[in-house]
């Protein structure tokens, strides 16, 4: 059993880390998607059914010169609220101070307390330990559930755990399952491990590639970075999305493949359009053979045949990042190919873990987010986790 769900909060005041960094309508100020807040139920549900109370603590936004009011968390309340069955939320205007202080103390077990944005101070992008000092002090435990910010050394993630003993930090439910399931497809994959690694650029994906060729069997490159892989190779890529400064640095990351035994799969064919535009004509073209004044902006019908065929046979897949322009109807079919054939081979006993904004939002705006083993909430964390970066929210608990 996890060490949270084995602790007793009765009577304990748990200050939790959540990432309730959710978007919101710019002039009505409503949440669009609650995923990230859905998230953290579970673990605020568990603190409250034992007896305890809790205090919340979150950033919302980039606020560059303190408050403002349309990063207030303030906004969150009534949709929290309802998230947690009726149970009313308190709000404490700032973080820090005597405000801050008083209502958190005061919290009577099966009590919830909203802190106001911690970036509303520039010490939480900091990590200035006053700062962490002072948030420590609104509880008695400390629980960390923001896997998208766990890459980040703020004063909230990373610093504040040192004011807790041991027994008293740990990761909450979100957490602990992300870190879980990570660990398994990085540590503990059971091969065929394939990961599919689409995107526009290669210069984002360089350090994931070059650490998952030691541990994959498979890699399915997709997306505008097949192109800078495609014309390395001597393809004709016509007006294809390629970073010249990378042609080096793919073809190095070929070879490293071949050495290794690790298999590349690059798609064979691709959906080109005569323009970057919704409405744009479209043809299919060899990837390798794309016209001038076409570009590639999906993957064809045979290499989503092709991929599918790595993928069903695969035991444990990762996946981030998308295979076209999935935003635009034309160039989605790709990316709902690549689901399908993942959603199969999870059903088929595979591991599948997807993470990254652009694949989470795919798989969830396609149907497959209940076909898949885990779904990561954190885009930039879950990439430097396999990038194979100690993540210092991480580092912090576990120390």
């Amino acid at each position: 059993m996890s060490k949270f769900s084995t602790f007793d909060f009765r009577g304990r005041k748990a200050l939790i880390r959540v990432d309730f960094n959710v978007p919101l309508d710019k002039t009505t100020f409503q949440i669009t998607d609650d995923t990230r807040m859905r998230a953290a139920v579970p673990t605020i549900k568990k603190i409250l059914a034992d007896g305890g109370s809790v205090i919340l603590m979150s950033h919302l936004g980039r606020p560059k010169e303190g408050p403002e009011d349309k990063s207030s968390l303030k906004h969150l309340l009534a949709h929290l609220s309802q998230l947690l069955g009726g149970t009313t939320v308190l709000f404490a205007p700032d973080c820090i101070g005597e405000q801050a202080r008083l209502t958190a103390g005061m919290l009577r077990p099966g009590e919830v307390l909203l802190l106001e944005n911690l970036r509303f101070y520039k010490q939480e992008e900091k990590g200035d330990p006053a700062f962490a000092e002072q948030l420590s002090q609104l509880g008695d435990v400390y629980v960390n559930d923001a896997f998208g910010t766990a890459h980040r050394a703020h004063a909230s993630t990373a610093v504040i755990a040192q004011y807790f003993p041991p027994e008293r930090r740990m990761f909450g439910l979100l957490m602990e399952g992300e870190v879980a399931a990570a660990e398994k497809v990085l540590l503990q994959a059971e091969k065929p491990f394939t990961a599919i690694i689409g995107g526009a650029k290669v210069s984002d994906k360089i350090l994931i590639l070059e650490n998952l060729l030691d541990r994959a069997t498979d890699i399915i490159i997709g997306g505008g970075m097949a192109y800078t892989f495609m014309k390395a190779m001597g393809g004709q890529i016509g007006n294809s999305l390629c970073e010249e400064d990378r042609l080096e640095t793919a073809t190095t990351i070929l070879e490293k493949a071949a050495a290794k035994g690790v298999r590349i799969h690059l798609p064979g064919d691709s959906v080109i359009a005569d323009r970057f535009a919704a409405d744009a004509n479209t043809s299919v073209s060899p990837s390798n053979q794309i016209p001038d004044g076409w570009l590639g902006l999906d993957i064809g019908s045979n290499a989503r045949e092709q991929f599918r065929n790595v993928l069903i046979h695969s035991r444990t897949i990762l996946w981030n990042g998308p295979m076209g322009v999935f935003e635009m109807e034309k160039f989605r079919d790709g990316t709902i190919a690549v689901a399908q054939a993942v959603a199969d081979a999870t059903r088929s006993g595979a591991f599948s873990l997807v993470g990254g904004g652009d694949s989470v939002a795919a798989v969830n705006d396609f149907g497959f987010a209940d076909q898949v083993s885990y779904i990561s909430t954190g885009g930039g964390a879950m990439l430097e986790f396999f990038e194979g970066k100690v993540l210092p929210g991480i580092a912090a608990v576990k120390d």
